[in-house]
């Protein structure tokens, strides 16, 4: 009987994330999908004002590349390209958006210690992780409070670190406090599940503490919640601390978009017709030559025909040779040969326990033109 409920409550379970992942999903296309039939009509017509249908459509398109993420954190696969970070730094870097996320009433303090010690964190999934932490902040205190962001540093003994989960030793301590509405216990307990949510229809995925919690695992920490209705609530994050130089400072996100030369040739191998064929439209959008093939082994014959080629852009999951083993194969027929990889779900073949190997460099789906442009640049020149 204990089966059966367990197995009860897992379906139970699933059919929740499947619901809430439908539910999303679909509000999300129908803004995409409603936006390009208006965009088409429009100009099937020779009528002006498609500029705010595209940017609902592309908002609407975002928003769902956005959710996919989130769900890969939360089943703690999401491609991660850990750094040693300075957390005090990061935190202090920080403060300005954070505030900007902010609204007015709101007072943001930061009490940073200065020998904490470095982490090896993704740095973009921490800093989404502490945003999204300063957002549900905000909207637990809609009549004002003060936010408190404290990093310090924490032992962790063998006693602890069974009970929790993790290893025993030094850990790098990230508290986020508010003094807002605080939670109740039912809620507390369902705090990490996936789509759930206290807020209005609309007003939330339900999935930004669940991202928290698969990041923090997936880094080799532990995340934990204390909350009292009324009074307020503390997320604390433990991660483990990491021996090396670190880099806290925020990196600036240009919103430049780099263009190629007609002489750099880009070979795009991807199985999925309509996927190769707009990347390769938004290469040569950005004024590089381009060619192509379905899979690998067409690849592989292309580059034994084609000494030209100065990168290799090829999606991971490919039915017979991946673009691991492609690539592996790529090299050793062209050893000078650059390669960025592309996908949306890497699995093993270019990740390890959800870390990016080392030297690999990917671009994840659905990229923007603005992504695709930079990454593609950033190979290329180094």
């Amino acid at each position: 009987m204990e089966d059966q409920l367990r197995q009860s409550q897992k379906m139970e379970a699933v059919g929740q994330l499947t619901g809430g992942i439908a539910h999303d999903f679909n509000n999300m296309l129908g803004v995409v999908i409603s936006g390009l039939n208006l965009i088409q009509r429009r100009v099937d017509r020779g009528e002006p004002g498609v500029h705010q249908l595209i940017a609902a459509a592309t908002e609407g398109a975002h928003k769902a590349a956005m959710l996919t993420q989130r769900l890969l954190a939360f089943s703690r696969q999401q491609p991660l390209s850990p750094e040693s970070l300075d957390v005090g730094r990061m935190v202090q870097d920080m403060s300005e958006l954070l505030r900007r996320t902010l609204v007015e009433h709101v007072t943001l303090n930061t009490v940073v210690q200065s020998d904490d010690g470095a982490v090896l964190a993704d740095p973009s999934q921490l800093e989404n992780v502490l945003v999204n932490l300063a957002v549900n902040a905000r909207d637990a205190m809609p009549e004002g409070g003060t936010l408190t962001i404290e990093t310090s540093a924490l032992l962790v003994d063998q006693s602890v670190a069974v009970d929790h989960g993790i290893s025993p030793g030094p850990y790098v301590l990230i508290a986020v406090r508010d003094t807002g509405s605080g939670m109740s216990a039912e809620v507390l307990e369902r705090a990490f599940e996936p789509f759930f949510t206290t807020k209005g229809v609309g007003k939330g995925t339900g999935l930004g503490l669940s991202q928290v919690f698969g990041f923090v695992k997936q880094s080799g920490g532990y995340v934990k919640i204390d909350s009292k209705l009324g009074v307020g609530t503390t997320i604390s994050i433990w991660l483990p601390r990491h021996n090396g130089p670190a880099d806290g400072a925020r990196r600036a996100n240009s919103q430049d978009v780099a263009n190629g030369k007609p002489e750099e040739l880009i070979l795009v191998v991807e199985d999925e017709a309509s996927v190769r064929q707009l990347t390769m439209q938004m290469l040569e959008d950005l004024d590089y030559s381009v060619i192509s093939a379905e899979n690998g082994v067409e690849g592989l014959r292309i580059l034994e025909d084609r000494g030209d080629v100065s990168l290799l852009l090829t999606d991971v999951v490919m039915p017979g040779m991946n673009g691991r083993e492609f690539a592996d194969a790529a090299v050793e027929l062209r050893p000078d040969l650059r390669v960025l990889f592309t996908s949306g779900y890497a699995r093993d073949a270019i990740v390890r326990n959800g870390i990016i190997d080392p030297n690999v460099q990917l671009l994840q789906k659905p990229a923007t033109l603005q992504a695709l442009a930079q990454k593609v640049r950033l190979v290329l020149d180094n």
